[in-house]
C-alpha cells in the first residue's frame, strides 16, 4: 500500500498545500486500485500533480467540513462533462447527509443532485471493502457526524484520525498502526475548546498508548508554527515523528 499526501493543510488552504487530501493505492488483480482519503478546497488541482483524476476507485470523507470534502464539486463537473464523455459513477463514502451536502454545495436539486455521478454511501458500524482496501470508519469527537478511518491492505494498516478530540475512537483508529496520520491543529497551552480538534502533544499521546509504529502529523493551520506541533509531539511519543508534507509518499 502506498500513500500520497496531495494535500495537508488545516481548516484552509495555505501557501505551500492545498486543504486534506491523500492518495492511497494498492496493487490487485491486475491493475492499480486508487482510494482518495478527503476532496479537500484546492485538492482536485494537485491530484491532477500525481495521477488521472478519472482513474480513482472511490473517495472516502471523514466528515462534511469544507476543508475536507468541497472539491467534489469540481469532481463532479469533471465527471459529468468529460470530452470522452460521462463518467460511471464511483463510490463515495461519508457521514449520513453526504449527497444532500455536496448537492447544495453545488446548489443542485436534491434530485438527483450528484448521484448520476457518484454512488453516495453511509457509513454503518461495519468494515466494508473497495478492491484490495479494507475500510472501519470509527466515530469520533467533532461538533458534526465525523469518523476516523482505519485502511488495511497489503498486510499494513494506517489509522487516520480525522477531525476530533482526544477520545476512545481515536484510541481504536491508532490502535497497532503501521502508520497514524494525526491532526494537530491545536497547541497545548492555548485555550482551545472541547471536542473540536487535537494539539501535537495529544497525537504524541495516543500514538504512545496505542502502540503506533510511525506517527505523521496533518491539518496544521498556516497561522501555525509546524515545528512546534512537531516539538510537543516528540516528547510524548518516542518513535518515529514527522510532519505531513504534500508529494510525500508513504511505502506500506
Amino acid at each position: 500500500m502506498r500513500m500520497t499526501v496531495i494535500g495537508c493543510s488545516g481548516s484552509y488552504p495555505g501557501p505551500d498545500s492545498c486543504a486534506s487530501c491523500y492518495l492511497l493505492e494498492s496493487e490487485w488483480e491486475g491493475r492499480t486500485w486508487r482510494v482518495l482519503v478527503e476532496l479537500g478546497n484546492g485538492a482536485l488541482g494537485q491530484l491532477q500533480r500525481y495521477v488521472d483524476p478519472l482513474t480513482i476507485d472511490a473517495v472516502l470523507f471523514s466528515h462534511l467540513h469544507a476543508d475536507h470534502c468541497l472539491d467534489l464539486c469540481g469532481y463532479y463537473v469533471m465527471r459529468k462533462y468529460h470530452p470522452t464523455g460521462p463518467q460511471p459513477p464511483i463510490p463515495v463514502w461519508g457521514p449520513p447527509g453526504t449527497a444532500d451536502r455536496m448537492a447544495h454545495a453545488y446548489d443542485l436539486p436534491l434530485d438527483p443532485g450528484m448521484n448520476e455521478e457518484f454512488d453516495f454511501r453511509t457509513y454503518a458500524d461495519e468494515s466494508f471493502r473497495v478492491g484490495p482496501f479494507e475500510v472501519t470508519p470509527v466515530p469520533v469527537d467533532h461538533p458534526v457526524d465525523a469518523f476516523g478511518l482505519r485502511i488495511a491492505a497489503d498486510g499494513a494498516t494506517i489509522g487516520y484520525s480525522g477531525d476530533t478530540g482526544p477520545c476512545a475512537g481515536l484510541d481504536r483508529v491508532a490502535e497497532d498502526v503501521d502508520l497514524l496520520l494525526a491532526e494537530a491543529s491545536f497547541r497545548t497551552g492555548d485555550d482551545n475548546p472541547p471536542n473540536l480538534h487535537l494539539t501535537g502533544t495529544d497525537c504524541g499521546d495516543v500514538a504512545a498508548r496505542s502502540r503506533s509504529k510511525r506517527l505523521v502529523l496533518t491539518h496544521i493551520p498556516p497561522w501555525f508554527d509546524k515545528q512546534a506541533a512537531l516539538a510537543e509531539a516528540t516528547t510524548a511519543y518516542d518513535g518515529p515523528v514527522e510532519l505531513a508534507q504534500p508529494g510525500a509518499v508513504y511505502e506500506l
